[in-house]
């Protein structure tokens, strides 16, 4: 299974993708960028050059899946728009390419690599380097990000899976049954 993973923000939105299997026991690193932004151009603009930035990064990968960060609380409502605007686009792309979607909350992601939901971006960085085996710690910190999504999704997208395979009703022959049913 191979995963792009978001970190949206409207100034810089990082991004990253990993390989490996879907029980998320191991993964490597294929690609990480950056779509940096000028605070200059028009918000509209911006939007269009992540969306087309996204899009080129699904064509040149073909990643199965998307796992995208969610959005934050900020105090100042104006930064929780646009960054769910970001969001919209991100998810728009991923949907148009028929990817599996999965999104995450910032401390879950916290959680799954660094094992502390509160941690700092130094430690969710370091760990994303140990995990993926990496001899630098991914610069910039938004990429770092992008790539810890793409690992929580390998964690949690692995567990969802079990858990319904686990939950489908078993399937029987009819004719077994009958067969083995208790006579009162």
């Amino acid at each position: 299974m191979r995963v792009l993973g978001i970190d949206p923000g409207s100034e810089t939105t990082g991004w990253g993708v990993i390989e490996g299997d879907s029980n998320g026991h191991s993964y490597r690193l294929i690609e990480f960028g950056c779509v940096k932004l000028s605070s200059a151009a028009a918000f509209p603009a911006r939007l269009l050059k992540i969306s087309n930035a996204i899009e080129e990064v699904i064509d040149r990968h073909k990643p199965d899946a998307c796992a995208i960060e969610e959005a934050f609380y900020s105090v100042n409502p104006k930064v929780t728009i646009k960054l769910g605007q970001v969001r919209g686009v991100a998810l728009l792309a991923a949907e148009r390419a028929a990817l599996i979607i999965g999104e995450y909350s910032p401390r879950l992601v916290k959680q799954t690599v660094a094992g502390y939901g509160n941690a700092e971006k130094h430690q969710v960085q370091q760990m994303v380097r140990v995990l993926l085996s990496l001899r630098e710690v991914p610069e910039p910190h938004d990429a770092a990000d992008a790539l810890a999504v793409a690992i929580c999704h390998f964690h949690h997208a692995g567990v969802s899976q079990r858990l319904a395979a686990a939950a489908a009703p078993a399937k029987i022959n009819p004719t077994v049954a009958a067969a083995t049913r208790r006579r009162a």
